[in-house]
């Protein structure tokens, strides 16, 4: 796991480019703090120079896995944050075409691949990566980024010069480029927690897509799509596996397998859950040693999860390690964590998990972990309620929103499950509906608290272009993998365990697991009210009842209560204080009682709440 970063510029821009790279290079140190290198050379006319960086986080190869890596007369030339999880049996097809290897690296698989295959190597990569490559002999810059997101690439384009960077902080260090906010962005923040791909809250600065390369040629830049989650079409029938448990049980082993290939030390975080337990329990299988375990909890008990995750470490006898967490390391560490994300905290949860990171990171240099689970099994109640939106929608508006809504939204906390359940299913459009699963405002929510100008209405993006034909469950699926995950989950994974100079790895998502499931009928995921279906079959194998029966409480903080009690002043001060900069985006009165009705505990605005909150704190850190 590295962090990369370089340019493209024309010379006749007179730019400085004498210490840029360095700069570059530098913001992300954190990503690679075990080694650096550098790059810099022109087309042959003259007319661009080309900058590549890389910071590197040694974890296969540690001997002569420096980079940039080059092939065999150097004329091809990459910098790679990622793993490639196949690269053994792809260097044997790649010295049987008569390539030549100097390392042990899976990055050098990637230069020779590039060479036999072109842009069509990233078909054969399975593994999670972004690089890019200087082909000289072309003049042709290579970017791309894996299939489902879970390595990050930010781009910028502007007078004839490219940038490109793991980070967005890399890229504001290049001269020329502002610290600006994209209105757009806000709205959409305001309706996600997030900020949806390809843009950013920063102007001019945008992600290439998942599953997406970029080729910069003769001062052009062209992008293209070379996947699709396979949950975008409609369910084809095709013979099920003899044992289509036991088949699923062996795809997971073997992505959990693949997944321990590392030259140090690694563990697996653990919560207690199912999706983790389960890849701590296939860790079990194929280690001699102990897993090392890592989990976090909370002084408040009903958000902790440290018993369940002691049960398991139990089991599987782990070297397992505990850390507790307060509101005060939530205070003291948000602001710097906004700083490493480059965006928003769009979940609490990011302070656990950045302290856990450090914590591991004390003995380990790489954890597996349960990510992707939901998104790709069905794992939400969501998932279950969803199925129920076309029959909901044929009540009548008026019953529904003048009689039902009112009614279950007057219900108490405890049946906070029901009343979102209620709401969602009642906005028809399903673009609006996606978002608002999680606690994102409607656009009518949004309109009334929001004081800024609508910018525009909502598009037809990515994550909504879904088969027409498909299931309710393959259609929420698709948006979940094509958006919420990668534009908030595996951000969040990435940075916050980067922060810590960490590597994260997701065997749920491997892509050859996600082709399988995407095969089953949709009972296999969903089974009446009960999620991850097949997932639970298949761990009655291994795990005990008590994770298998447990209801899902997800990685929650208690942000209710802090926001309620010892957080309060520090909420109000930066939503409604004088020095407040985002106050003005609001209706002022909406958003004091939005205030009250929080604290008093007449309704839950936590996520609200949180997603204003870190935007201020965003504000703060980048416009000041």
């Amino acid at each position: 796991m590295c962090g990369i970063s370089g340019f493209i510029g024309s010379l006749t821009n007179r730019i400085d480019f004498s210490g840029v790279l360095r700069k570059m290079s530098g913001k992300i140190s954190h990503r690679g703090p075990d080694d650096d290198g550098f790059l810099e050379t022109t087309t042959r006319d003259s007319r661009y120079r080309i900058g590549l960086a890389h910071r590197r986080l040694s974890i296969i190869d540690l001997s002569t896995g420096h980079q940039p890596i080059g092939n065999e007369d150097g004329s091809v030339q990459i910098i790679f944050n990622g793993e490639i999880y196949n690269y053994h049996s792809l260097r044997e097809e790649l010295i049987a075409c008569g390539h030549q290897f100097v390392t042990a690296s899976d990055t050098e698989t990637i230069v020779h691949a590039y060479e036999q295959w072109g842009e069509r190597c990233v078909e054969y990569f399975r593994g999670m990566f972004a690089f890019a490559i200087w082909d000289a002999r072309h003049e042709r810059l290579f970017l791309a980024r894996d299939r489902f997101g879970k390595k990050p690439l930010f781009l910028y384009e502007a007078n004839d010069v490219l940038l490109f960077a793991s980070e967005i902080k890399s890229l504001l260090t290049f001269p020329g480029v502002n610290v600006e906010v994209e209105p757009e962005a806000v709205w959409d923040y305001l309706m996600y927690r997030y900020v949806p791909a390809p843009n950013t809250l920063f102007r001019g600065i945008r992600k290439l897509m998942p599953g997406c390369y970029a080729v910069w040629e003769k001062g052009k830049l062209t992008e293209r799509q070379y996947y699709q989650p396979p949950d975008r079409e409609a369910f084809s029938e095709i013979p099920l596996p003899a044992d289509p448990v036991g088949a699923f049980l062996d795809k997971l082993d073997e992505a959990v397998k693949i997944r321990m290939i590392s030259d140090v030390p690694f563990g697996a975080f653990l919560s207690g859950g199912i999706d983790s337990s389960a890849v701590v329990g296939l860790m079990s299988r194929h280690s001699s040693q102990p897993v090392k375990t890592f989990s976090v909890g909370f002084l408040e008990s009903k958000y902790s999860e440290l018993a369940y995750a002691g049960t398991i470490a139990g089991q599987f006898k782990t070297d397992h390690h505990e850390l507790v967490v307060s509101q005060e390391h939530l205070i003291e560490h948000l602001p710097a964590l906004v700083r490493f994300r480059d965006a928003p905290v769009a979940e609490p949860s990011d302070i656990p998990i950045y302290l856990l990171a450090k914590e591991a990171r004390q003995s380990v240099k790489m954890v597996l972990t349960g990510e992707g689970a939901d998104e790709f099994l069905g794992g939400y109640p969501k998932h279950v309620y969803e199925r129920y939106s076309a029959w909901y929608q044929k009540i009548p508006g008026f019953a529904r929103h003048g009689i039902i809504e009112p009614l279950v939204q007057a219900l108490p906390y405890r049946f906070r499950r029901a009343k979102t359940a209620i709401v969602n299913l009642g906005l028809e459009h399903f673009e609006e509906r996606m978002p608002r699963w999680f606690g994102a405002l409607s656009e009518a929510e949004r309109k009334d608290l929001v004081a800024m100008p609508h910018p525009r209405a909502l598009l037809n993006e990515v994550q909504f272009n879904s088969s027409s034909e498909s299931s309710a469950l393959r259609r929420i699926l698709y948006f979940d993998q094509t958006s919420w995950l990668p534009d908030n989950l595996l951000e969040r994974g990435d940075r916050m365990t980067m922060a810590a100079s960490l590597e994260a790895r997701m065997p749920f998502m491997d892509h050859e697991l996600a082709a399988f499931v995407s095969n089953l009928p949709d009972n296999f995921r969903v089974r009446g009210h009960q999620t991850k279906w097949i997932l639970r079959e298949a761990m009655k194998r291994i795990l005990p009842p008590k994770i298998l029966e447990r209801p899902k409480v997800g990685f929650r903080v208690p942000v209710n209560e802090w926001f309620q009690g010892p957080m309060r002043d520090y909420l109000y001060e930066h939503l409604t204080g004088t020095a407040s900069i985002t106050r003005n985006y609001y209706q002022m009165k909406k958003l004091e009682k939005v205030l009250a009705d929080h604290a008093a505990g007449r309704q839950n605005h936590e996520k609200l709440l949180w997603s204003l909150l870190n935007l201020e704190i965003w504000h703060r850190q980048y416009l000041r």
